[in-house]
């Protein structure tokens, strides 16, 4: 196993958590593109963790590829959302024009929230799901990560159902899943290409 690409979905997942934490506190146009950055360049980090796993764990090609379709959903749903609310809605807000929330990053109900909430509270769960059943328990560490993985795709599903149909504080299930979830998952990956060596 490449130990490379675990050790680049740990950055990434913490830098997105860095950049996060400092548009929370700075509330600055800088920090909410950083933000918007890390999220688009995520996904692909994230597909690129998972096709690693399906590959050390010997997933089945049928799983393989469900989860890379989903995780495509996500990369290009969520670039989608982002892009255009860099390039489109932030930009006409900053030339004065008042762009209704409900076309807004940030706010809900919103077009853009519900397309990132599709990417990655669904696909994403999907995507985590696919893995996740597809992985052998036969032993202790297979199965830890398979409850891992799984535990991550209902995490972010919780979070994509619970915002559509109760109340969008439950979106924040979804980051436990697809962040400190990957984050426990590329640790795993690392322990096991150490135990391999």
């Amino acid at each position: 196993m490449e130990k490379k690409i675990p050790q680049i979905g740990i950055v990434t997942c913490i830098l997105y958590f860095i950049a996060v934490t400092l548009f929370i506190i700075t509330q600055t146009g800088l920090a909410l593109t950083i933000w918007e950055t890390l999220t688009i360049i995520g996904a692909p980090v994230i597909l690129f963790v998972l096709i690693e796993l399906s590959n050390i764990m010997n997933i089945k090609t049928t799983y393989r590829n469900a989860m890379i379709v989903f995780m495509s959903g996500t990369c290009s749903l969520t670039g989608l959302a982002h892009i255009v609310n860099i390039t489109v809605t932030r930009k006409l807000i900053a030339d004065g024009i008042n762009v209704p929330n409900y076309f807004r990053i940030g706010y809900w109900p919103s077009v853009e929230m519900a397309v990132d909430y599709l990417a990655w509270g669904f696909f994403m769960g999907l995507a985590f799901l696919s893995v996740g059943l597809a992985i052998n328990g036969d032993n202790k560490q297979n199965s830890m990560m398979k409850r891992i993985v799984l535990i991550c795709g209902i995490l972010c599903l919780t979070g994509f159902f619970g915002t559509i149909f109760i109340n969008e504080n439950l979106w924040y299930f979804a980051p436990l899943g697809y962040g400190f979830g990957m984050i426990l998952i590329c640790i795993k990956m690392m322990k096991r290409k150490n135990e391999t060596d």
